[in-house]
């Protein structure tokens, strides 16, 4: 990418017509998880409405440039957003609305932990129009919670749950597996169960050691045993397309399975190339801005971030994209989902030789306007990434 400074085209399309997000990072946890890499920190105090001025001052700052657009969505994402006060969500939902218009069926979201302490603050969420709670569930075995850090037990996660059934209408949760020494048959099991138990959302990743987490540590002096193989990880996946689809919830995106229509609205704007404003320590944004698009991210540490902001922008850095940028970010995104992504959007760095030949080999499809990856290429996107993409 190149600087804004050095910029010195106009994009041909402007990407605000495919919608217009906001992503809110709360970056405090009560714990730190072994196997988390997102900007979590944890902190004794925290000084909310400090935070609830600096995050609200960062939207207004951002909606002066942007100007009028209409918000279809907002993400609380973390960390850990349901450590969030009622009062200091409401401070930046009303900054929101001092400077964007609302849609009629905007989606706000608000990732949870499922302990009893944050099902609490529910029904105040609920009230400020938060519409639609994450919950990190991660595991149905209480083993397993332990070993993966978590906080609740199997009987508090399904009792939040149940909690936040009454406040929201729509109610996703997550869950990680290939765990270690997880079978086949464990898996089904626990599957099974949380299919039981889901509305009309899943979010199902496979755990993968990032460099920079306590599992990293511990799998480099060889004390994280009993990792999946990469043929058990592949049918754990397998196993997981196959019982969701039977229970009706079909797999949008790699990771993310819903009925028809209870999709996430904020993470398919993501896919698909919209405009999103990122506030929040670490946070990136992608935003159209006198016809070029740039990315943008805050200060990663939060005391530089909070610094930042009172001095007028908690924005770290903003580069311009060219069109190679935004090209290859839209095969790498697009790719994820099971609609794939329009060819025009592609079409400066698709090499079709290497395309057609993993077409021939089943691995994508194309069909004079949109491209995208089957279900035996999904599992390998990488690799078809990789492979598309013109030297």
């Amino acid at each position: 990418m190149r600087s804004v400074n050095s910029w010195r085209g106009v994009l041909p399309e402007l990407w605000q017509d495919r919608g217009f997000g906001l992503y809110v990072h709360w970056p405090f946890c009560a714990a730190k998880c072994p196997y988390c890499d997102f900007n979590s920190h944890v902190r004794a105090e925290v000084d909310q409405s400090v935070w609830a001025t600096a995050l609200a001052s960062e939207i207004r700052r951002v909606g002066n440039e942007t100007g009028p657009r209409v918000l279809s969505s907002i993400f609380f994402g973390g960390g850990t957003p349901s450590l969030m006060e009622p009062a200091t969500v409401e401070a930046v939902l009303n900054a929101a609305r001092d400077v964007w218009m609302f849609s009629n069926d905007i989606e706000i979201t608000l990732e949870a932990n499922p302990t009893s302490v944050e099902a609490n603050r529910f029904d105040g969420y609920a009230r400020l129009g938060v519409n639609r709670v994450s919950l990190g569930v991660q595991a149905l075995n209480d083993d397993d919670l332990r070993k993966l850090g978590r906080l609740h037990s199997v009987s508090e996660a399904q009792s939040a749950f149940a909690v936040a059934r009454q406040y929201f209408d729509r109610v996703s949760f997550d869950l990680i597996y290939a765990r270690q020494n997880q079978s086949l048959e464990d898996w089904k099991s626990e599957l099974s169960n949380a299919l039981e138990m889901a509305l009309d959302h899943l979010s199902l990743y496979q755990l993968t050691i990032e460099e920079g987490t306590a599992f990293w540590d511990r799998a480099q002096r060889g004390l994280l045993n009993g990792l999946p193989t990469d043929d058990l990880g592949a049918d754990l996946y397998d196993l997981t397309q196959e019982l969701c689809e039977e229970a009706g919830l079909h797999a949008y995106e790699v990771s993310n399975h819903a009925k028809p229509g209870a999709e996430s609205n904020h993470n398919l704007l993501y896919w698909r190339g919209g405009d999103y404003a990122g506030v929040g320590p670490g946070a990136h944004g992608r935003l159209t801005l006198d016809g070029r698009r740039v990315a943008t991210e805050c200060w990663k540490q939060p005391d530089a971030f909070l610094k930042a902001a009172k001095a007028g922008t908690g924005e770290k850095s903003r580069i311009a994209m060219d069109l190679p940028d935004i090209a290859d970010e839209r095969l790498i995104m697009g790719l994820r989902l099971k609609e794939g992504l329009y060819i025009e959007d592609v079409a400066s760095i698709l090499d079709w030789d290497r395309f057609n030949t993993l077409k021939s080999d089943g691995y994508v499809w194309s069909n004079g306007t949109r491209i995208g990856a089957t279900p035996k290429g999904r599992p390998l996107l990488n690799h078809i990434i990789t492979q598309c993409a013109a030297a």
